[in-house]
């Protein structure tokens, strides 16, 4: 018999929350953070790399492989598991947010979106049941709800609707989802930053009842401070004993200030798109190995890390590899910025389990004002 899909939540510490997602691929510890492989492959790692991390979970993403290779295509040479050599647990988005995102080349109906390729041009058709059947394709372990979301600022009206159009998108979702032991299916509380819209949303989302809720809407232009005055409220509003997941989010102190406001899964880009561009992230706060000031320096990236940047190279390699636009530069430093984030979420799991997390959030904002921070 499957094993069930199921969240135990072991810890607490103010609003901060510790537990175990159970999968029958394996376990997820949370709070967690989950690397973006957009295109079944996380850039410039391999899958045992992005393993040794310490993630416990990868993020895929329904849009970019529905058009390529296609999710038929994974699905025929045995799902997207073995397709991208990943034994773990994969939640994949459901593609709303990406289709949302091709301004001038979507329409919006009630039935779903219709759209044109950014890769070629052909047309598609995205529907709560096509996003389902999709990611059934895929094999996902963790498959997200079809909905709308709206860039912010957007005026109430628009909010409401999109909302409630959303929350019928779910309905759909859950049907077509249909009975699937060990799977789960979560859906996506929106409403922007409109406090009882949110309630709206989330109770409309606890009558059809799912087996994790995300906080949907954020980290889409509104800034750190009104997304955090929205996770003041917005995860309360959903259910203690089940997985609560922030889309998109983001950068460390983003990441600490969602999870001393209850949020208990992330993910985002970040890492392994600033990895790519010079940017690391440290203990400190940003490093732009970029800048000249790296060139003669033989410390490593961080003293206290352990990743292969920072345990066998120097500044000055990692600088010159950069300028040089050498192919392991971009690997060495999204290993790096990946094992930073793992050792941020390990730390934080530890430190809600013995209560201390708020020394930990003052440990660690006190580590960043201190540091040596690059310009971004």
């Amino acid at each position: 018999m499957t094993q069930p899909f199921s969240f135990d939540l072991t810890a607490t510490d103010g609003r901060a929350r510790g537990g175990t997602i159970h999968t029958p691929r394996g376990d997820i510890r949370t709070p967690a953070f989950m690397p973006v492989g957009t295109a079944a492959t996380v850039k410039a790692m391999m899958p045992e790399s992005v393993a040794a991390t310490g993630a416990d979970i990868l993020l895929g993403n329904t849009y970019h492989l529905m058009l390529r290779p296609t999710a038929e295509r994974i699905a025929r040479l045995g799902g997207l598991h073995k397709f991208m050599n990943w034994d773990k647990p994969i939640l994949t988005d459901s593609g709303g947010f990406q289709v949302m995102s091709l301004a001038g080349l979507r329409k919006l109906t009630e039935k779903g979106v219709t759209f044109k390729s950014h890769i070629d041009g052909s047309k598609h058709e995205l529907t709560p049941e096509r996003s389902m059947e999709i990611q059934r394709l895929l094999g996902s372990d963790i498959v997200m709800c079809f909905d709308e979301c709206p860039a912010l600022p957007a005026d109430r009206k628009r909010i409401a609707q999109s909302m409630e159009m959303s929350m019928r998108w779910a309905k759909r979702s859950r049907d077509a989802f249909g009975d699937r032991p060990g799977y789960a299916l979560f859906g996506i509380q929106q409403g922007g930053l409109e406090q009882d819209l949110r309630q709206e949303s989330a109770e409309a989302l606890r009558e059809i009842g799912f087996e994790g809720y995300a906080v949907g809407g954020l980290a889409v232009g509104e800034g750190q401070e009104a997304m955090f005055d929205c996770l003041d409220y917005a995860p309360e509003q959903l259910p203690t004993d089940k997985p609560r997941y922030l889309m998109g989010v983001g950068k460390p102190d983003d990441i600490v200030g969602a999870v001393a406001r209850g949020i208990d899964m992330m993910d985002c880009v970040l890492p392994s798109r600033s990895g790519r561009t010079g940017q690391v992230f440290t203990r400190h706060g940003v490093v732009n190995i970029k800048n000249a000031r790296h060139a003669d320096d033989p410390r490593p990236l961080d003293e206290n890390c352990s990743c292969p940047a920072c345990s066998n190279y120097s500044r000055a390699y990692l600088h010159h590899v950069f300028r040089s636009q050498e192919m392991i530069s971009g690997m060495l430093l999204t290993w790096h910025n990946l094992h930073y984030f793992q050792e941020l979420m390990q730390g934080m799991r530890d430190a809600i389990e013995v209560g201390q997390f708020a020394q930990f959030q003052s440990d660690f904002h006190g580590a960043r004002a201190q540091g040596d921070i690059d310009p971004l």
